[in-house]
């Protein structure tokens, strides 16, 4: 692999990996703006930023696969493993607060003002 390649490749985890940093602050801006707006929806404001958190994880997780072309030793593999684990988990558990909230939500029929 050339050094042209290999910076190329290096820019482009880089790149997904600020797409999904900017999805997770986005979400997290548009969970302050339901707080601060008048709207004082706490339930909502939680289910935006888990919707932005598993956003930002599928990308995050992409660049980690991508990463895992440039593993040569066990150690790398390794900590690619429990990164990849742990990303896991996180995903799964922001998945259920979702699901939960938004279960939450059509019983309330609606996010009701308080």
């Amino acid at each position: 692999m050339s050094v042209s390649n290999i910076l190329h490749f290096d820019f482009l985890i880089l790149l997904i990996e600020l797409i999904g940093s900017f999805l997770l602050i986005r979400y997290v801006i548009a969970a302050i703006i339901v707080l601060i707006g008048g709207y004082r929806h706490l339930e909502h404001a939680q289910y935006l930023i888990a919707e932005g958190a598993l956003m930002a994880l599928n990308f995050k997780l992409a660049a980690s696969l991508l990463k895992t072309i440039e593993l040569k030793s066990w150690q790398q593999i390794f900590t690619f493993s429990i990164i990849f684990l742990l990303r896991t988990l996180l995903k799964r558990l922001f998945t259920w607060e979702t699901k939960q909230i938004h279960t939450k939500q059509l019983f309330t029929k609606g996010w009701q003002q308080d």
